[in-house]
C-alpha cells in the first residue's frame, strides 16, 4: 500500500494487483485517473499478479502488505472501493474486517470468482476465491459487477448491484487504418500467459489458416513459449503500454476463443473491445458477454474448430473495404457503449462520489445505497 493510515481515511481502494496488472488497471486505476475525488490506494505487492511463486519469492514484503491491511482496517475508512480481494492468503477475514468497518463500502469484481474453489497448486488451495467473494457480496453496501452474468449471481447475495462494464479508453489504442492484408496475413492475440492455454482448443483451426494462407499468430504477453506445436506460427511481442497502442493495429483479424465453462461465463469480454477500440476486425467465442458483443459488433462467433476455420478464412478473404467497415463500426460502438467516458457517471454514483452524476441512456443511475448490509 501507498502509507500507513494512522487517521480516518476519507476515500480508499484496494485491489491484490499493482497498475500493471490488467484488472486493476481497467477496474481502479482507470477510474481514478478520471475522477477529482483523492483516494487512498492499496494493492498488497504493487506486482503484475500475486500467485503463490511471486508471494513465495518476496516474504517480507508479503509481511509488509498483510501488516498495512491491518492498519487500514483499523482506521475505518469512510468511503471503501475493494477489488477482488484485499489479500490473496486471506479466506475472508480481511474482506469482512474492511469492508464492515467502512461507512459505505462497494466491492467490485470482474470475474466469476465464485466459481473459483482453488483449484490449482497447494498454496493456490489454502485461499479459494469462492467463499471470500460470497463474503464481500454480502457485507458490501453495494457491489458493482463487470457483467449481468456477475450481477445475477451477486443479486442472490446483496440487494443493491449495479453494473458497470470494463471499459476501454480508444485514446489507448492506434486506431487501424490500413485494411489490405499483411504478408504473410497477421492474426492477434493480446492477454497474459495464465489466458493463452485458451488458443489450443482452436490450435488445428489456426495451423489449418495458416496452411491455407500463410497466416502467422502474434501474440502481445509474454515471450515464454507456452503452446507446443502451435509455437512454429507464432511470434511474441512482450507486453507494454506502447506495444498494447500499436500492435493491434497492425494486425489483420484479432483472436479470443474461449472455452464454454462457468467461469468464462462469467468474463467481460474485454480482450473483444480492445480489438473494437483498435479498429481491428476479430473472430471470437460467443461465451458469455462476448455473444452480445460479438452480435453488436457485427463480427463471427464459431463454437466448433471447423467454424473457426472457416470464420478466420471468411475475414482474411473478405474485401478490405468490408473489413474497415468492421472494425470502424466497432470503434464506434466502444466509443458509444463501452468506453470509460460513456461510464463515467455510473461509476461515479455507484460509489457516490457526484451525486449529480447521470448514468448513459437506457441505463439508470443506482438508487442510492441503503445503509443496512446483508449479513
Amino acid at each position: 500500500m501507498d502509507r500507513h493510515p494512522a487517521a480516518p481515511v476519507e476515500r480508499c481502494a484496494v485491489t491484490p494487483y499493482g497498475r500493471g496488472a490488467g484488472s486493476s488497471r481497467v477496474r481502479v486505476f482507470g477510474w481514478l485517473d478520471r475522477v477529482d475525488a483523492e483516494f487512498t490506494v492499496g494493492s498488497y505487492l504493487s506486482q503484475p499478479d500475486a500467485s503463490p511463486a511471486r508471494l513465495a519469492r518476496h516474504p517480507l514484503a508479503v509481511a509488509r502488505a498483510e501488516a498495512r491491511l491491518a492498519a487500514l482496517a483499523r482506521s475505518r475508512p469512510r468511503r471503501l472501493l475493494l477489488h477482488r480481494e484485499a489479500s490473496p492468503l486471506s479466506r475472508g477475514w480481511w474482506e469482512e474486517r474492511l469492508l464492515a468497518g467502512a461507512e459505505f463500502a462497494v466491492y467490485d469484481f470482474d470475474d466469476a470468482l465464485m466459481w473459483d474453489h482453488g483449484e490449482g497448486g497447494a498454496l493456490r488451495r489454502l485461499a479459494p476465491k469462492s467463499a471470500k467473494a460470497r463474503l464481500a457480496v454480502r457485507r458490501a453496501d453495494r457491489v458493482v459487477a463487470g457483467n449481468a452474468v456477475l450481477a445475477d449471481w451477486a443479486a442472490s447475495h446483496q440487494r443493491d448491484v449495479v453494473v458497470v462494464p470494463s471499459c476501454v479508453d480508444l485514446a489507448d489504442y492506434t486506431p487501424k487504418s490500413r485494411y489490405a492484408l499483411h504478408d504473410p496475413p497477421r492474426l492477434g492475440w493480446i492477454g497474459s500467459r495464465g489466458n493463452e492455454a485458451y488458443l489450443l482448443p482452436v490450435a488445428a483451426a489456426l495451423t489449418e489458416v495458416h496452411r491455407r494462407t500463410g497466416a502467422r499468430l502474434t501474440l502481445v504477453g509474454t515471450t515464454t513459449p507456452t503452446l507446443g506445436a502451435l509455437e512454429a506460427i507464432v511470434d511474441r511481442v512482450p507486453w507494454s503500454t506502447a506495444a498494447q497502442r500499436t500492435a493491434l493495429a497492425g494486425m489483420d483479424v484479432g483472436l479470443m476463443p474461449l472455452p464454454d465453462t462457468p467461469y468464462s461465463r462469467g468474463k467481460c469480454g474485454y480482450k473483444l473491445l480492445q480489438y473494437a477500440a483498435a479498429g481491428l476486425p476479430a473472430v471470437a467465442s460467443p461465451t458469455g458477454v462476448n455473444a452480445e458483443l460479438l452480435t453488436r459488433f457485427g463480427m463471427p462467433a464459431p463454437r466448433t474448430p471447423d467454424e473457426w476455420t472457416d470464420a478466420v478464412l471468411g475475414l482474411l478473404g473478405a474485401h478490405p473495404d468490408t473489413r474497415a467497415r468492421t472494425g470502424r463500426a466497432a470503434r464506434a460502438t466502444t466509443a458509444r457503449a463501452y468506453s470509460y467516458d460513456a461510464w463515467l457517471p455510473a461509476w461515479t454514483a455507484a460509489l457516490e462520489l457526484d451525486t449529480g452524476a447521470r448514468a448513459p441512456a437506457g441505463r439508470p443511475a443506482p438508487e442510492p445505497a441503503g445503509r443496512g448490509r446483508t449479513r
